[in-house]
């Protein structure tokens, strides 16, 4: 009897079908997947996906940005409930009212958005690219910056530009618990922190270094230090793990007392293998993005993949 796995291998290959996974997957999708990465990644990757069909082992908002970005293939997801509590935090109605508002500031949005708000957007960033893009634009220009005001703030401090904020964030990042943390770095004093910029301010003060989840295992991979406390979903563990077998890697702990006393976005582990292997075979759910919509979102995408090169 074949195992999960390598029928997934199997259909890939009959189907052309590529498999993006984000690092917050479970462990055994991340090992049937084609690519693993972050946003700015797996959008690169998107972009230049060389397939039929891709399946996003993600959230709903990047297999959003992967049909967008290819209106000719099928995108599908396994699980269309797989949403994002930051992209809900930003509703397309109120945010328009928002930005018509403000009519005067060029819109940046983090790539943690729907489709409607990257539409509405002037460029889209990612968490590896916003510093960076922000930066681009021009000094007189004033910007508006949603949906994560904990992202916006990190890159205000960054770059020491003034940014209108949305006031939009991410559960999971928000859950870290400073108290925990300390008591956790007392017990380790040898390990430093690492934290995602959507976390609160209070806990990227603690961080010795801030940055993407890339970012965050490009750091691990180079730094001389034996032992992390790493402030991000605890799916990054598995991938960072594998790049260094020697160090210790310790999840932050969240505010809740949960099974892995640590943070884990209860969406992104919506996807399991067996919905990764049943949306093989029937290609759905699909994701379908309206045309004009698309049109739209598409040109702010682009800007950010043109500054990221």
């Amino acid at each position: 009897m074949k195992n999960l796995k390598e029928k997934i291998l199997e259909l890939k290959k009959q189907k052309n079908a590529v498999i993006l996974a984000h690092y917050y997957q479970e462990a055994d999708i991340q090992e049937v997947a084609d690519y693993v990465g972050d946003s700015l990644g797996l959008s690169q990757e998107a972009a230049k996906a060389d397939a039929d069909i891709i399946l996003f082992a993600g959230v709903h908002f990047m297999a959003e940005t992967a049909k967008i970005l290819n209106p000719n293939k099928k995108v599908i997801l396994p699980d269309l409930k797989a949403g994002c509590s930051l992209a809900d935090s930003c509703p397309p109605d109120l945010f328009g009212a928002f930005a018509l508002k403000h009519a005067d500031h060029m819109v940046v949005t983090y790539v943690n958005c729907s489709a409607e708000i990257k539409a509405m957007s002037d460029i889209v960033c990612t968490s590896s690219n916003a510093v960076k893009i922000v930066e681009s634009i021009p000094e007189e220009v004033p910007i508006l910056f949603a949906p994560d005001k904990n992202l916006g703030k990190y890159i205000m401090e960054k770059t020491g530009r003034k940014m209108l904020l949305w006031d939009g964030s991410c559960v999971v990042h928000e859950a870290f618990s400073l108290d925990k943390l300390i008591a956790l770095h007392k017990k380790h004093p040898d390990a430093e922190i690492i934290a995602h910029p959507e976390s609160e301010t209070h806990i990227l003060k603690t961080a010795n270094y801030i940055g993407s989840t890339a970012g965050m295992i490009d750091y691990v991979k180079k730094s001389s230090k034996a032992k992390f406390i790493i402030a991000t979903e605890a799916g990054i563990l598995y991938k960072m793990q594998q790049e260094v077998p020697g160090k210790t890697l310790i999840p932050a702990p969240s505010n809740e007392d949960n099974t892995c006393a640590c943070s884990e976005c209860a969406y992104m582990k919506m996807n399991t293998l067996q919905k990764v292997y049943d949306c093989l075979v029937s290609e759905s759910p699909e994701i379908i993005v309206p045309e004009t919509i698309r049109e739209k979102a598409l040109l702010p995408i682009e800007r950010m993949l043109e500054l990221s090169k």
